[in-house]
C-alpha cells in the first residue's frame, strides 16, 4: 500500500503526494492512480470529483464540496490506496513524432553540438535514440514534460530566454525534453521543429500526450515537414500514423 501525503488545497480540492524527486517509476505511479481514481469517478464509486490533475511527483484532486465532503473524499481515496497496485501501467500511448531538425527550426542544435564536443548529426542520432516518457503537462496547454535525455546531451537553460519561441519547436534542458505546443517565451535550448498540433481545445481529449505516454522522435526533411504542414492546413492530418504500434520505433 502506498503511504502518501494529503495536503489540503482550498476547499474544493486535495492533493496528494507520493515523493519528491523527477523519478520515472514515481511518474509512473502518479499516472496509475490518476487513471485509478478516473475509473472509479466513470464508474460511479467516487462521486462528486471534478477533475485530477497529475504532476511529477503529486497528483490534485479538484472536487464539487456540494455534493461531497473533503474528509469523505480522503477516506474513499484511502481505500482505493489499500488494493492499489503499485506495479499496475496506467493506460498509455506510445508516439513517434516527426522533426525537422537545425537550421531555422532548431537554432540551438549547434551550440549543443559544439559544448558537448560533438557533431550535430550526434546530437540528433541520440535525441531520436530512444523512447522518452511524458512525465507531466504543464506551463502551457499540452506542454508534455519527457525524460530522461540521455547524459551526453544535458544542457542548462538558455541565459537569456528568447522571448518568442515557435510553436512545436522541440527543445531540452537538463534531462527533460519538451515539444512547445504554442507560440511563448522560453528558456530551453531549441533542436527542430514538430509541425503536429499537441492541443486541440476543440476535442473532448483535446491534449495528444497524456502523463505515462512514451513519446520517440524520428528525424524528417523539409520536403516532408512541408508536406506535414500542407496535410495539417488542409485537415488532412491523420494523428493515428503516429502512433507506433508494436515493435515499431
Amino acid at each position: 500500500m502506498l503511504n502518501p501525503r494529503f495536503l489540503n488545497l482550498g476547499d474544493s480540492a486535495l492533493t496528494i503526494e507520493f515523493g519528491n524527486d523527477i523519478d520515472k517509476d514515481l511518474v509512473l505511479k502518479v499516472a496509475s492512480m490518476d487513471d485509478c481514481l478516473t475509473k472509479a469517478k466513470e464508474n460511479g464509486s467516487l462521486n462528486g470529483v471534478v477533475e485530477t490533475i497529475p504532476t511529477f511527483r503529486s497528483l490534485t484532486v479538484v472536487f464539487d464540496p456540494v455534493l461531497i465532503s473533503k474528509k469523505t473524499l480522503k477516506s474513499q481515496i484511502m481505500d482505493l490506496l489499500k488494493s492499489f497496485d503499485m506495479t499496475a501501467s496506467p493506460e498509455s500511448n506510445r508516439w513517434l513524432l516527426p522533426v525537422l531538425y537545425g537550421g531555422e527550426y532548431g537554432p540551438d542544435l549547434e551550440t549543443v553540438a559544439e559544448c558537448k564536443n560533438l557533431t550535430a548529426e550526434r546530437v540528433i542520432e541520440l535525441h531520436t535514440s530512444q523512447l522518452y516518457t511524458v512525465y507531466m503537462i504543464g506551463f502551457l496547454p499540452g506542454f508534455p514534460f519527457m525524460g530522461d535525455v540521455v547524459h551526453e546531451i544535458h544542457m542548462p537553460r538558455r541565459t537569456e530566454p528568447r522571448v518568442i519561441v515557435p510553436a512545436g519547436s522541440v527543445a531540452i534542458t537538463g534531462q527533460q525534453t519538451a515539444v512547445y505546443p504554442w507560440e511563448s517565451p522560453g528558456g530551453w535550448q531549441l533542436l527542430g521543429r514538430c509541425p503536429l498540433n499537441l492541443f486541440d481545445a476543440e476535442l473532448v481529449s483535446p491534449t495528444l500526450l497524456s502523463p505515462g505516454d512514451q513519446v520517440g522522435f524520428q528525424a524528417i526533411s523539409s520536403d516532408r515537414l512541408k508536406e506535414l504542414l500542407e496535410q495539417k492546413k488542409a485537415g488532412l492530418l491523420d494523428m493515428e500514423q503516429f502512433k507506433i504500434t508494436g515493435s515499431r520505433l
